[in-house]
């Protein structure tokens, strides 16, 4: 948990571009500048989808702790009453009398089981008193674990939220030099690979890669899983829970989860992971294509499959 915060609170409050873009020869450049600003920001935002990932996680966590917590204070509250009442026995001579009535019973037998009887009480209470004070100890361990688990995911919000704007606004930006460079020229290449998917494989793939293929037109957005906006991890984690596969919010860990797959054995619905840092996925729609969330700049759309640098490939559900 506290490597997870260190890598948040690690993330740099202020990105590369800090200037407003100069005039350029051509769109291509633009683009080109526009992307490089993107392979910057992109890390960064699947950063945060595996960060909210894990505030679910620990959410749950502290919410089942918090399950245990209120039946064992309950345990405790019977446990101190017992005492309470053991205690206010013996301030009131309750066993001082029993005991002198034993001594007047004149029958030696008798007073020594009865004084056994009072010694078997006595460890009654001293058992009660042991066993509250375990279950005490218990409760207060618990207690202290929930509490440190609720601080830390209140620190981890607040970083997040201070990074949800940065990201926000370096996202305005990078729209407003599109549309202050090229002004009404028609940048957004959405890409035209035929049918999508250009074949059914059947079972969970199938119904993955027809949601994928559903979504294109839709836009981008960073942190989203639809209905009306993805990003990269966003769009394929969609898909798939179509498809009857769960996957984190995060790029680098759907390539974790699923089995590796050759490139020759591709197959509409299998996922393209991109960059050496595993930074972008797109899903497999085949015929060399690829249904992808790309950037702010562009909806969801098809692209080749090679338009980016391959990391590797993987097959949800095996």
């Amino acid at each position: 948990m506290s490597t997870l915060l260190s890598a948040v609170m690690m993330v740099p409050a202020v990105f590369l571009l800090t200037q407003p873009a100069l005039a350029q020869d051509t769109a291509a450049e633009v683009e080109a500048e526009i992307d490089k600003a993107w392979r910057e920001l992109e890390p960064i935002i699947e950063e945060h989808n595996a960060v909210r990932g894990k505030l679910k996680d620990k959410r749950k966590a502290a919410e089942e702790l918090a399950e245990k917590i209120e039946p064992l204070e309950l345990r405790v509250d019977v446990a101190q009453a017992a005492i309470t009442d053991v205690a206010v026995y013996s301030f009131k001579g309750g066993n001082m009398s029993a005991f002198r009535a034993l001594l007047t019973t004149g029958s030696p037998l008798a007073l020594t089981d009865q004084l056994a009887t009072l010694d078997q009480l006595a460890r009654a209470q001293s058992l009660k008193i042991t066993k509250v004070l375990e279950t005490k100890a218990e409760y207060e361990a618990e207690k202290a674990e929930l509490d440190k688990l609720v601080d830390e995911l209140a620190t981890m919000e607040s970083e997040l939220a201070e990074r949800a704007e940065e990201i926000d606004a370096e996202i305005d930006r990078l729209k407003d030099m599109r549309d202050e460079l090229l002004e009404e020229e028609a940048v957004a290449d959405t890409g035209n690979g035929g049918d999508c998917p250009a074949s059914y494989p059947g079972g969970g793939a199938e119904s993955a890669v027809t949601f994928a293929c559903a979504q294109i037109g839709k836009p981008y957005g960073w942190g989203e899983a639809g209905p009306g906006a993805y990003d990269c991890s966003g769009l394929t984690m969609a898909a798939w829970n179509q498809g009857g596969v769960s996957l984190p919010h995060n790029a680098a860990e759907q390539r974790s989860s699923i089995p590796y797959v050759e490139r020759s054995n591709l197959r509409p619905g299998d996922l393209v992971f991109y960059y050496s840092d595993l930074s972008h996925v797109g899903m497999y729609a085949g015929a060399g294509w690829v249904v992808h969330a790309s950037n702010p700049s562009d909806p969801v759309h098809m692209a080749p499959i090679d338009e980016m640098p391959i990391h590797s490939y993987g097959r949800p559900g095996g």
